[in-house]
């Protein structure tokens, strides 16, 4: 089907199925906790799931939409037209499927694909530990082989939405002999004995990241995903799509609208008699960071096409991640900036909804520079991997 008959595909199906009461409330869907499924949001997620546009481009095979890259562009495009949204994303849509796809057998496929195109089971990330972090090839977390299972041993840190995942991609240990080579890739049933998770409450007042320990948490010799201590190459794919998904490139947390700054400045700062925003040096600012996020989203969607045509995401993410860190982190600061004292409030009917919201991004937004790998380390992948700069520590 070419791209203008899908287009009147699309649009008909939209039209019909798209509760109109959840119209332009995409923005409001909390990415840290779980969204009551209820009512019209409910259906409309029973809907997208079952039309496997939820993930469009994932085969429909496994449960998602098998469109082309046209095609799924021109369903977000209508979908954007009609004010809808895709109810259907997380760690599992964003990181763990595209992963699983690439390197799982069919039967780990079947099991889990499925249900994470339907939005059926939320997934969290084992990666980094209270002693691993930038390094993350240090991680300790260890599975012994006990011949029909792993025994995993150990703890993670900063792991997001723990608290309501039902299950956990994880990187863990299985040659304390060997660093990268001893690292195997594991999925975890946070329902298990021995796993334990305690939120961390951040200065924003969230509860997003956790603490998981797993005490003797025996794993069935079937999650593993990939060869025995190969799990360092499945990771690294699994984190370049991360940055995809942070940089925005597949509708990933932590993307502000340039037009709510715009609004802000003229709600505090007013307007002068020709119309213009009455502080000048303010208004230049805004119109270098409303250009600054129109040339970012439309480089987020040439990077998004050049991934589908190369089967997945470059080492390009780590540009994009960096660049999406800045811009978010200035629309915030500016916001607080327009809003002066009323965006530090915190409680209380002396600020308005929209400036307690204001003070809790611009808190929330310090830690994009580190969640998915720190600025320092993107550019240590963008001169290592994409200039080709030496690396300088090898003589040191």
């Amino acid at each position: 089907m070419d791209a203008e008959a899908f287009r009147q595909d699309a649009r008909a199906w939209l039209e019909a199925n798209f509760p109109p009461s959840l119209n332009g409330q995409g923005g409001l869907m909390n990415a840290e906790a779980p969204t009551p499924e209820e009512g019209d949001y409910k259906l409309w997620k029973q809907r997208m799931g079952a039309k496997g546009w939820g993930v469009p481009t994932w085969p429909a095979a496994y449960g998602g939409g098998g469109l082309n890259p046209s095609q799924a562009r021109v369903l977000r495009e209508e979908m954007g037209r009609l004010g809808a949204w895709n109810p259907i994303g997380g760690m599992g849509v964003m990181m763990f499927g595209p992963t699983l796809l690439e390197y799982g057998n069919e039967e780990q496929k079947q099991r889990h694909i499925p249900p994470i195109a339907r939005g059926e089971l939320r997934w969290c990330q084992g990666y980094s530990e209270p002693g691993s972090g930038s390094d993350l090839a240090s991680l300790q977390t260890k599975a012994v082989d006990m011949g029909d299972h792993f025994l995993v041993s150990g703890s993670k840190i900063w792991t997001s939405g723990a608290q309501y995942a039902d299950w956990c991609f994880c990187l863990v240990r299985t040659d304390p002999t060997r660093k990268h080579e001893g690292i195997s890739f594991l999925l975890i049933d946070m329902r298990s004995p021995g796993v334990e998770t305690r939120p961390i409450l951040l200065i924003s007042g969230s509860s997003p990241f956790c603490e998981t320990f797993f005490t003797d948490v025996q794993v069935p010799k079937e999650n593993l995903v990939g060869p025995l201590n190969g799990g360092w190459t499945v990771g690294k794919r699994l984190l370049q799509h991360e940055r995809n998904g942070l940089s925005g490139g597949t509708g990933g947390p932590g993307r502000t609208d340039p037009a709510a700054l715009r609004t802000a400045a003229i709600d505090y700062f007013g307007q002068n008699q020709n119309g213009e925003l009455a502080d000048p040096d303010f208004r230049a600012r805004l119109i270098q960071q409303e250009m600054d996020a129109k040339a970012y989203a439309l480089t987020t969607q040439r990077v998004a096409e050049d991934a589908r045509n190369q089967n997945g995401p470059s080492a390009a993410t780590s540009i994009m991640k960096n660049a999406n860190s800045r811009i978010n982190t200035d629309h915030c600061e500016m916001t607080i900036e327009a809003m002066g004292l009323n965006g530090l409030g915190w409680v209380g009917e002396a600020f308005s909804p929209q400036e307690r919201a204001a003070g809790r991004a611009y808190l929330r937004i310090k830690s994009s520079t580190i969640a998915g790998g720190s600025s320092e380390i993107q550019n240590n992948i963008i001169s290592k991997r994409i200039l080709g700069l030496p690396d300088t520590t090898q003589n040191k």
